[in-house]
């Protein structure tokens, strides 16, 4: 059984699209899966949403006992962060949720793509 987050843009669970910034997204779609059969679909707010600080979601994703992040984007410190904690990253995805986690459980989804912090929106290289 794996615990798979997804860094989401808005709170409709698999229909939720997914968001380009794992720490700056409103939400998160939370799912167990075991092989390939989902057990249960959770969405909770991101407490950090509003005030991102860097190194904290790691944390509070390790808290939530999460075994897989996945998002748009996310910069290399988090990505070891989430590593450091024994989580599995994956990013460079686009899309809704169900259409994410499908790839992800037949394996078309693997690896990290580091943020290059070069978007409106600044990483801020974390």
């Amino acid at each position: 059984m794996k615990k798979i987050a997804f860094a989401c843009e808005d709170s409709q669970g698999l229909q939720s699209e997914m968001s380009m910034h794992f720490g700056r997204c409103p939400n998160y779609t939370l799912v167990d899966v075991d092989g390939q059969d989902v057990k249960d679909v959770q969405v909770i707010n991101n407490p950090y949403f509003k005030k991102h600080e860097p190194g904290v979601v790691p944390g509070y994703m390790n808290d939530q006992a999460i075994n897989v992040m996945i998002a748009g984007g996310m910069g290399p410190r988090a990505i070891q962060l989430f590593q450091g904690f024994g989580i599995e990253v994956a990013t460079g995805v686009a899309g809704k949720v169900e259409n994410v986690l499908k790839a992800y459980i037949e394996g078309r989804i693997s690896g990290t793509a580091p943020c290059s912090h070069d978007h409106g929106d600044s990483c801020g290289g974390h």
